[in-house]
């Protein structure tokens, strides 16, 4: 064998080294980014499958497959570029752009605790802001719509905080982290979100098992329990994706204030935290400090939305009105 084959075969396997610890290392970042955007992951779970309540069981997939379809389409072909852009143009937009996304997770996840306190007044203010518009004739491109539009949001919060969560990254390694977290979330959020929904009806399916034997009998207890234990969970899991919603919306307040030079809102959080730590045992200090800081950005959330609230239903919502109005006379 030549001096020269050796040589490149050198170099081939010193650029698959490389090539593998690249492959590590965007693995390793997307998992650590993933768990950042988990916030936003579990309400992105919590929130969708009302979009397929209502429908035909047969239509209940198809339904699911087409909203993962437009939130695949949201991260790869609209936000996964624009993510690119503004770190390589404007990352100085990042932040901002966060907060915002912050903002919104608040006012959303208020939103949902107002509904569950005031159910009747949320009701009076979804129909103000003009979100009750179904219409029955095209019931099933609307919600589907709807769902996309949503994902949206949720979808350009993940693609921010993944990014944020790969500062100095090259391009690429920065294009392949964000594809990963897009793509794997896409994928476990809305294959959660199929199970979720067909669990009731593997749990019939079960109970209605004519098998005589031991395993049988367990079959059809566990499908039961199955279908009387969905809806409690379902509705544990939309409290958790609120809560979820609001302490990661105001955890990025807080830290986008802290990045603007106003750190006084995240050390007394951090402060409050520490001191909590130390009056439990040392096996607890660690959870402890996570659930007190999770806290107080949920408060600092809760009070944000809260005061969003009506100036979305009393300023913003209007106005949109008005636009679309203008816009329906001009067409």
């Amino acid at each position: 064998m030549s001096i020269g084959l050796i040589a490149l075969l050198d170099d081939v396997a010193a650029i698959a080294k490389v090539a593998a610890a690249s492959l590590d290392d965007v693995a390793a970042q997307a998992a650590k980014a993933g768990v950042k955007a988990a916030g936003v992951v579990i309400d992105d779970a919590a929130v969708t499958p009302r979009y397929v309540i209502g429908f035909s069981a047969e239509r209940e997939l198809p339904v699911i497959g087409k909203i993962a379809a437009g939130s695949l389409r949201n991260k790869l072909v609209i936000l996964l570029p624009a993510a690119l852009g503004l770190a390589f143009f404007a990352p100085w937009a990042i932040t901002p752009l966060l907060m915002l996304g912050g903002a919104y997770l608040c006012y959303e996840g208020a939103e949902k605790v107002f509904e569950a306190l005031l159910p009747h007044h949320a009701g009076q203010h979804e129909a103000e802001i003009g979100t009750v518009t179904l219409n029955a004739a095209n019931a099933e491109d609307e919600k589907v719509g709807g769902a996309i539009k949503t994902d949206f949001i949720l979808s350009a919060e993940i693609m921010a905080i993944t990014l944020a969560a790969v500062p100095g990254s090259g391009f690429w390694t920065q294009a392949a982290v964000l594809a990963t977290v897009g793509i794997g979330i896409t994928a476990a959020v809305y294959g959660a979100v199929a199970l979720i929904v067909k669990a009731d009806d593997i749990g019939l399916a079960l109970a209605r098992s004519q098998a005589r034997s031991v395993f049988g009998s367990l079959l059809r207890g566990f499908g039961r329990a199955l279908v009387k234990g969905m809806p409690v969970f379902v509705g544990i899991l939309g409290v958790v994706g609120t809560a979820a919603m609001i302490w990661v919306g105001g955890g990025i307040i807080v830290h986008g204030l802290e990045s603007y030079g106003l750190p006084q809102l995240g050390h007394l959080i951090h402060d409050a935290a520490v001191a909590a730590s130390r009056v439990v045992p040392a096996a607890l200090t660690g959870i402890t400090e996570w659930l007190v800081s999770a806290a107080g950005s949920g408060v600092v959330g809760l009070a944000l939305g809260g005061l969003i609230i009506p100036v979305v239903g009393y300023g913003l919502a209007p106005a949109w009105k008005q636009i679309k109005a203008l816009r329906a006379k001009a067409a």
